[in-house]
């Protein structure tokens, strides 16, 4: 790590080696399963100063176990700097820029695959330096972090869910906190969008929360995960709030359709540059880890990946049926939904983990029909 790069604490850490690591990582979840389980019996201030405290110290630090943050700025400098569309052309092709020798082996042939929305942001930081990019992507990340705990909050509060435990198991989570933070990953942009939707949900606000929805989808496409279960759901005016989320939805697909087309449709890819090697790597990156990186059977690894889909398919097809039925609760289900994504997805990284710990906080682990049963004999004795 170069001092330029590695900000207020650097020389202030030590080598810890791969075993380190998982020592460390091993006493950070045990930590937190101690705080989780107890955050009842502490006091809202004492989580909060927690969180807050170790999402400041690790946006202070250096690029954490990951090289993403690189590839935002890269595909950022291919549009705004040199004019080529990112969504047709890898970093290898722009491979004497100076960043190029900071992008990750396996995606310098890898076009971008995040949505418009993110894409656009990141030409605002081309003009940046590394460092200062890197430190810009990194308090997104922060900053979308500490704002889906205030989302998380609320949203608790509205379900009958004691708010201090939410708060605590997505603020405290090592992996959102270490990898998502630390390593200024945009999946927690993505579920500031995805959670401020639920929240505004929850508030009877559907047209926002449509359109927040999409928002989600627009930074990156597991963000409409949650979208189908929430017009699934049943309840009072049932008919009248799923047009309304509809309503939001269209609105933000037509805008970011059209954010989309009129930035990236009439660009040039950038000339490639040959790497026998390069192509291969590309894909491999995309097949069930293992087989497909390890074992190289390229065969066996995409019927895995397909068979993998139609297992994913089908129990979100049996989930948002629950749904519809009124035997599920809606933020239950896509938090089901997103557990089954991670298991069956061709690739798994541990920030991903972001994309479910939000909805298992607000999650209240009963059907619909049997909450207000318990509701109504409350109210009656």
């Amino acid at each position: 790590m170069p001092q330029w790069l590695a900000g207020p604490f650097d020389g202030a850490g030590f080598a810890l080696g791969s075993g380190g690591l998982v020592v460390v990582l091993i006493v950070m979840f045990a930590s937190y399963a101690v705080a989780a389980r107890a955050a009842e019996r502490l006091s809202a201030r004492t989580v909060l100063m927690c969180i807050a405290a170790v999402h400041a110290l690790v946006l202070l630090a250096p690029p954490l176990l990951s090289t993403d943050v690189f590839s935002y700025q890269f595909y950022g400098r291919m549009g705004a700097v040199y004019g080529t569309n990112p969504y047709l052309a890898g970093p290898h092709a722009l491979a004497l820029d100076p960043l190029f020798p900071y992008i990750g082996a396996k995606w310098s042939y890898t076009p971008t695959l995040y949505g418009p929305l993110f894409t656009a942001v990141s030409y605002a930081f081309a003009p940046l330096s590394i460092a200062a990019s890197a430190l810009a992507y990194k308090a997104i990340a922060a900053c979308a972090s500490l704002g889906t705990v205030a989302l998380v909050w609320n949203s608790a509060r509205l379900r009958g869910i004691n708010p201090v435990k939410a708060a605590a198991l997505v603020g405290l989570n090592p992996l959102i906190v270490v990898y998502g933070v630390g390593g200024g990953h945009n999946d927690l942009l993505m579920m500031l969008a995805l959670v401020a939707g639920i929240y505004l949900m929850l508030a009877h606000r559907e047209r926002a929360s449509g359109a927040l929805s999409m928002t989600a989808a627009a930074i990156k496409l597991t963000g409409g995960l949650v979208l189908p279960f929430a017009i699934a759901s049943g309840g009072p005016h049932a008919g009248d709030r799923r047009r309304k989320l509809l309503i939001g939805a269209g609105f933000g697909f037509a805008v970011f359709t059209t954010l989309g087309l009129s930035m990236f449709r009439h660009r040039t890819a950038a000339p490639a540059r040959h790497d026998p090697e390069g192509p291969e790597r590309g894909r491999l990156a995309q097949h069930p880890g293992f087989i497909g990186t390890h074992l190289g059977l390229e065969t066996l690894a995409h019927i895995t990946s397909w068979l993998l889909a139609v297992v994913f398919l089908g129990v979100f097809w049996w989930l948002l049926r629950r749904v519809w039925r009124g035997q599920l609760d809606w933020i239950d289900a896509a938090g089901w939904a997103a557990a089954v994504l991670l298991v069956t997805a061709s690739s798994l990284l541990p920030w991903y983990v972001a994309w479910l710990i939000p909805l298992a906080a607000t999650g209240v682990g009963s059907p619909p029909v049997a909450r207000r049963d318990r509701h109504h004999r409350r109210d009656s004795s």
